[in-house]
């Protein structure tokens, strides 16, 4: 009996491990034909005109296996319901003022920069033998200035995932953002939970938690002001594999805020495509697009936390 109680909860750890580690897989056509039979078939606001969103998806540090997933992803929200027109770019001058112009919003895909420095743009303007030090140091100081100015002129920003890293030891970009990377436990299966479950930015879930198998993502720096309108939390009490104490049982995980006259939307889900293939989660990206757009209104005044 003893021996058949061994066997049933190692058959149980067994199947929970498997799941919380989910197999990489590669963007295949047959992959996006799946995503298009699975996203929405139009937008819940009409755009009053035609939009162009850049997806910026460069990366000099981790590479998360779902950014060309997260790509397509993007791509058939806007092909699908019309609502806007998506160009792809690893091209850090994309952050020139002049080509900002082009765009009514910015998509940053996972794009991790190299640590401890976490600095994307000075990852990539390291090698330009063109410039010297001083002349690197002032063009990454400018595009990131750039960026932040773009938003607060009225420009949207969403944040996927690792995006959150790409300046993560810069003040003026976590406060833009709503916080900065600080640490995420190992993958596992997280329940998400709506922090206003009748809140226009979270009505893709039903009103019920979300699900999935992903990286517990904490944060720090402009977090601790939680100067944003939370939409999804995680209880931490309920995490495993924890290798330090988490300071706070309720960690949000995605939310919007204003920075100056622009959007932004900050997404932490996820790190794995298989989170893509429900369709409520299609819908959370679709209408935070449309929110950082400036097409979906809705109530994005700091919460009272």
């Amino acid at each position: 009996m003893r021996k058949q109680i061994i066997i049933s909860i190692s058959i149980i750890l067994s199947v929970f491990s498997t799941k919380a580690q989910l197999k990489e897989f590669a963007c295949t056509d047959e992959w996006v034909l799946k995503i298009e039979k699975l996203a929405p078939t139009k937008a819940d606001v009409q755009p009053k005109k035609q939009h162009k969103v850049l997806v910026f998806s460069l990366f000099t540090g981790y590479n998360h296996w779902v950014i060309p997933h997260t790509n397509e992803v993007i791509k058939v929200l806007g092909e699908k319901t019309g609502a806007f027109e998506v160009e792809v770019s690893t091209d850090i001058y994309k952050f020139e003022k002049k080509n900002l112009k082009n765009y009514d919003a910015v998509v940053l895909n996972s794009t991790c920069s190299v640590g401890p420095r976490r600095d994307l743009f000075m990852d990539v303007l390291d090698k330009d033998e063109k410039l010297t030090g001083e002349q690197r140091k002032n063009k990454a100081a400018e595009l990131e200035a750039n960026l932040i100015s773009y938003v607060k002129k009225g420009g949207g920003l969403m944040v996927v995932h690792g995006a959150i890293v790409m300046q993560n030891n810069s003040m003026p970009f976590s406060e833009m953002v709503g916080g900065s990377f600080d640490y995420h436990p190992a993958q596992q299966e997280i329940t998400l939970e709506l922090c206003e479950p009748n809140h226009p930015l979270v009505k893709a879930f039903e009103g019920k938690p979300f699900v999935h198998v992903d990286e517990p993502y904490l944060f720090n720096k402009a977090y601790t002001k939680k100067n944003f309108r939370p939409l999804l939390y995680m209880d931490t009490s309920k995490l495993t594999k924890k290798n330090k104490e988490i300071d706070e049982k309720i960690k949000y995980v995605s939310w919007i805020k204003k920075h100056g006259k622009g959007r932004v939307f900050y997404v932490s889900p996820s790190h794995n495509a298989q989170s893509f293939e429900d369709r409520r989660l299609l819908k959370f990206f679709l209408d935070g697009t449309q929110y950082v757009l400036g097409d979906l209104k809705c109530d994005d005044s700091p919460a009272k936390l």
